[in-house]
């Protein structure tokens, strides 16, 4: 028989060994003198999906408003802030963005232009932090404030922002969305120009406008979510987006003239949505249909007077089979950008008296630049052509017959333009990597560029000179892959440069070149900074989008580890000198690379990112992704999917690379339980290693909506906690904040 003594020696050991599982799993990891919340205990939940269990050990994170997933949250937030506050350098990154925008000037954006010449943009004057809307009749009228949001944001006790913003044809009326703390959804108001006195209540429901006018300026379309959405699951959240008629004579704005479930003879998927809007000079009204992220468009007409009493005979002018990605109107025609059989893109155009998408006229064919976008003016239709790292710009009168002319630019670099059937001249944007945003009007009857001054032209200072180069990297199965690289002149490839390494890679979009306030801030103190155009992008066309895509999307992620592998090999840095980053679906492009290859990368930062594909379904966007991303549903889609999942890629036996997660947790677009399931597992799998820090902004979302000062501040806290993991001496945190 145990002696008592003994017994209560074991009561003892085991009450003390209990305490010590209880503090382990009650007490932080720290990291620069600051306890950082655990993880919280897991719950795992395992699903099998084709015969593969994939476990989720923290699916109740998922609930972002149970109250103990929001504390820990708030425990997590203020242990990153107070540990970003600790790093003595940050301050200064701070000071250089303050100082890029105090010498920059005023920032123009969002420039529109009516038929009888009024001009509305958005103008954040040098040291504020939100933009106005302002307007002017002329380009050289008086510039009148019509909506301010710091004012706004200054009374509500939160910060707001202009969304969008559409004119009426004839600058009399405007509808704006404005949203709150970076939510997409908001409220659309339509106001009286010259008095900026709201003409109805603001209309709620609101996430994109999308908004188009009768040519009266008496009506417009506009878009908006389902009665009740709130409440609904997630999934069906943003599903069936209606289109609906506001006619301001007789103001209803729940008149729903067009839905998926309202048509449904047209079979079109619940994440559809159809941007209905008046065809001008006929009795038609067209619909061009979006289909989630998926790039391929259809096009549908109808009667209009039809379409108004929700009896439209919906006619299909072409349908995804045709890989249409854009599409504009003008001189009784229908101008269309295709990839059919044309990777490149090709410009085809339709009769607006004979639509079909058979009888279609080559108007430029593929080439091997590729198109990146078609604007019709009043006398030509324009067309922007990528070719290599620069721009070239295309005219084609409309009275003209035979090949395009390509117009001589005023300078070099990246180009967009913004044209309108109601006036003959054009804007043109022009920027690169290293030189600021310039924009011109284009006069083609005089061949002429004149510089537009909506503000003050002033030329950004540098403290060092700053080039870019274009580099090819091999990937992992020989392909090719573009890398621009950003950098001081005088920089000396000794392996010893804190390195940046940044890609996207998604939907066929393309980091187009562009100088950046944040990068320069980088580039002048020393540092590298990388653009990978990974596959899955648009940088080379179609196919290259669809190279890193559902079931080759692993390409994506294995080209950055391609072009981190080079930047070492070629002496621009080294593994403790390299940080990658990534926003949005970059979060798969940074989540992956990190896990696949940690050995490279002293410091990760994800941003808004996707980082459980398995389970990004289940989000308010999900659906709309599978385009993308692929389904669950679909057996190799599931097996991509698991494949392409940062969090189930984490393993216990492995060192990462020190992760800080930005998230805006009012974000609609990918929900933030993507960056606090992730964070869980690797701080679970890292046991104090490395520094995993969740940083969460209440007053943001996706993006969208920030202001300057938040912007900097997110800059600020992205390099900051890079230089700290690649040990420069003076972002080492300190015992006490700054």
């Amino acid at each position: 028989m145990m002696k008592k003594s003994t017994v209560k020696a074991l009561l003892a050991g085991l009450l003390w060994m209990c305490c010590l599982q209880i503090q382990a799993q009650t007490t932080g990891f720290r990291f620069a003198g600051v306890d950082v919340p655990p993880p919280m205990p897991a719950q795992n939940v395992p699903d099998v999906h084709w015969g593969v269990t994939v476990d989720d050990p923290y699916r109740f994170l998922e609930q972002v408003k149970d109250p103990a997933v929001m504390s820990w949250m708030k425990g997590q937030a203020e242990a990153t802030d107070s540990i970003l506050k600790r790093i003595p350098g940050r301050s200064t990154i701070v000071a250089a963005l303050k100082e890029k925008e105090s010498v920059g000037g005023t920032v123009i954006s969002s420039i529109y232009r009516t038929k009888n010449n009024r001009w509305f943009y958005l103008k954040r004057s040098q040291g504020q932090s939100q933009a106005k809307l302002v307007w002017r009749d002329g380009v050289n009228g008086e510039e009148k404030l019509l909506v301010d949001p710091e004012q706004i944001s200054k009374e509500m006790g939160k910060p707001h922002a202009v969304q969008s913003f559409h004119p009426s044809p004839d600058g009399k009326l405007l509808a704006y969305g404005m949203h709150a703390s970076g939510a997409e959804i908001g409220n659309m108001y339509v106001i009286d120009v010259a008095s900026g006195q709201a003409v109805l209540p603001p209309i709620d429901r609101v996430r994109f406008a999308a908004v188009s006018w009768r040519q009266d300026g008496q009506a417009l379309f506009f878009s908006r979510l389902r009665p009740g959405f709130e409440t609904m699951r997630s999934t069906e959240r943003f599903a069936d987006t209606g289109r609906y008629y506001l006619d301001l004579k007789a103001p209803n704005p729940d008149q729903l003239i067009f839905s998926g479930s309202k048509y449904p003879e047209l079979k079109l998927p619940n994440f559809a949505t159809g941007y209905v809007q008046e065809i001008p000079g006929t009795d038609l009204a067209g619909m061009v249909v979006n289909f989630g992220v998926d790039r391929r468009l259809a096009m549908y007409v109808a009667k209009l007077d039809q379409v108004l009493a929700g009896q439209a005979k919906w006619q299909e002018v072409f349908n995804q089979l045709a890989d249409v990605r854009e599409v504009d109107m003008g001189h009784g025609h229908v101008y269309l950008r295709s990839a059919l059989n044309a990777p490149r893109f090709k410009v085809l155009k339709l009769k607006l008296s004979e639509l079909d998408i058979q009888k279609a006229e080559l108007v430029l064919p593929e080439s091997e630049g590729v198109l990146r976008a078609i604007s019709v003016a009043q006398d030509a239709l324009y067309v922007t052509r990528r070719e290599g790292v620069n721009t070239s710009l295309l005219r084609l009168p409309i009275a003209g017959k035979g090949a395009f002319e390509k117009i001589a630019l005023p300078l070099e670099g990246n180009v967009t333009v913004s044209g309108s059937v109601d006036h003959q001249d054009l804007v043109v944007a022009v920027s690169s990597w290293t030189q600021a945003l310039r924009r011109f009007v284009f006069t083609p009857a005089k061949a002429q560029f004149t510089r537009l001054n909506l503000a003050p032209p002033v030329e950004p200072v540098q403290r060092a000179e700053v080039i870019a180069k274009e580099v090819m990297v091999t990937s992992h199965d020989g392909v090719k892959v573009p890398v621009s690289i950003i950098m001081r002149k005088d920089a000396v490839l000794n392996g010893q440069n804190p390195t940046i390494l940044y890609g996207y890679g998604a939907y066929g979009t393309t980091e187009e070149p562009s100088r950046s306030n944040n990068v320069m801030t980088w580039v002048e103190r020393g540092g590298i900074y990388a653009f990978a155009h990974v596959r899955g992008g648009g940088a080379l066309g179609s196919q290259w989008h669809e190279a890193g895509q559902k079931t080759t999307k692993f390409n994506t992620w294995k080209d950055g580890i391609a072009a981190a592998e080079w930047l070492i090999a070629n002496g621009y840095t080294k593994a403790s000198k390299l940080g990658i980053y990534g926003g949005s679906a970059g979060g798969i492009f940074v989540g992956r690379a990190m896990t696949e290859r940690p050995d490279l990368f002293a410091a990760a930062v994800p941003s808004v990112p996707v980082l459980d594909m398995v389970r990004s379904e289940q989000r308010a966007n999900g659906v709309a992704n599978v385009p993308e991303y692929g389904t669950v549903k679909v057996e190799a889609e599931f097996h991509a999917l698991l494949r392409n999942s940062s969090y189930h890629a984490i393993q216990n036996d492995k060192r990462y690379p020190a992760t800080m997660l930005m998230h805006g947790v009012n974000d609609s677009r990918v929900d933030v339980w993507q960056s606090l399931k992730y964070a869980s597992r690797l701080a679970d799998a890292q046991k104090g290693q490395q520094a995993v820090l969740l940083r969460l902004d209440y007053e943001a979302g996706h993006g969208a909506g920030s202001g300057a000062d938040q912007a900097n501040q997110r800059t600020a806290d992205l390099q900051a906690f890079m230089l700290w993991q690649m040990g420069v001496p003076e972002f080492q945190p300190q015992s006490q904040p700054q």
